[in-house]
């Protein structure tokens, strides 16, 4: 069990907080509270160890969404977004936003603490690609992967990727232009079976083109085969 890891959880209702704070406290974990946007993000601001955010989408003062769009500007903790919202859309939104994760209410208490080690194991844990070099650095064209700090630079500039762009990244770059299904990316990142995942990783492959490429859509590193997957093109 993960200990003393400090776990950050934001909804309007204080019902919700609180029975989500009991049940990580439970397994160890240590909860910061925040009830909008706005504490939330003055929470982050006094808080450096936080390494997961537990975040509702609709909340006064400032929403789920819009608090996760200004916390990647300078932090890359894994955000597991909390919400009435069913919608695929509502989904692929969130995803495409910079969330790592999407669970819809009401949510299964076990599969949240599921989902949340899941996350946190991403984060923490990220030297399990399957090919790994013996330096720390990787570089591709333009692109170089440190992986000791787990930074990514384009053209020598850093880049912030979340938890599961970095792990894709990885990934991919440590097995240049072989070609990985989107289920088999699903797998080997979320260490999790994949089943109808298309969607979620299509939605994070476009993020990190967005990052890493001078023009998404006629790309020069992250390239699609379609039909079959994705892969990082070999570029000397």
């Amino acid at each position: 069990m993960l200990e003393k890891i400090e776990i950050l959880v934001c909804d309007d209702d204080k019902d919700i907080v609180f029975a989500i704070s009991k049940l990580l406290e439970a397994e160890g974990y240590i909860i910061h509270k925040a009830y909008n946007g706005v504490e939330a993000l003055e929470v982050l601001s006094k808080n450096d160890d936080i390494r997961l955010i537990i975040i509702d989408v609709m909340m006064p003062r400032l929403d789920g969404i819009s608090t996760m769009m200004k916390l990647r500007e300078s932090k890359n903790v894994p955000v597991l977004i909390l919400s009435a919202k069913t919608e695929e859309s509502d989904k692929i939104l969130g995803l495409s936003l910079g969330a790592d994760d999407y669970i819809t209410k009401p949510y299964s208490p076990s599969e949240l603490v599921a989902r949340v080690k899941s996350s946190l194991r991403r984060y923490l844990i990220l030297g399990s690609a399957p090919q790994r070099l013996s330096s720390n650095s990787l570089k591709i064209g333009g692109l170089c992967l440190d992986m000791q700090s787990k930074q990514l630079y384009v053209d020598n500039e850093p880049i912030a990727l979340t938890a599961t762009e970095y792990k894709i990244m990885e990934l991919l770059m440590c097995n240049a232009g072989r070609i990985f299904a989107a289920e088999e990316i699903y797998s080997k990142c979320w260490k999790e079976d994949s089943y109808a995942v298309e969607n979620t990783v299509m939605v994070h492959i476009r993020h990190i083109r967005e990052k890493i490429e001078i023009n998404p859509k006629e790309p020069q590193y992250l390239k699609v085969v379609w039909g079959m997957g994705y892969k990082i093109e070999k570029i000397k």
